[in-house]
């Protein structure tokens, strides 16, 4: 139901740390109408163009703190709120070209009353600005 508002169009760009261009980052939403503790997202995917991010190439930052997925797998104190837009990080060295580009995002997520582990896709064409 959510699954169509999880990648936000504004702010995709690509990320420069030290004048090198380390990867492209976009904000995305959690589809669930809670909210969760970072604990309980289990896994986050990105693929650009068809080419998938490996996970160990994926950060996560909300409110000013950025992490791994591994480091949010403890993260018992810090939550990613319904509507909250957190950006999304994808290490690529010398990030992406201009103009539009595939963009999918997924996330899988453990909620307590559920007896599965269900895994919400989104994908969407965004245009990277010269």
């Amino acid at each position: 139901m959510m699954d169509n508002k999880m990648i936000c169009t504004e702010q995709f760009e690509n990320v420069v740390e030290g004048g090198e261009t380390i990867g492209f980052a976009f904000l995305g939403r959690l589809p669930y109408y809670r909210g969760l503790g970072l604990s309980m997202v289990e896994d986050i995917q990105v693929s650009v163009d068809g080419e998938e991010i490996a996970r160990e190439a994926i950060r996560f930052s909300v409110r000013g703190k950025t992490y791994t997925l591994d480091e949010m797998e403890t993260v018992y104190d810090d939550r990613w709120n319904f509507g909250e837009k957190a950006r999304i990080i994808a290490l690529k060295p010398g990030g992406l070209a201009p103009g539009a580009h595939k963009i999918s995002f997924a996330v899988r997520m453990r909620v307590s009353y559920l007896p599965f582990v269900p895994t919400t896709r989104d994908t969407k064409e965004l245009a990277l600005a010269a």
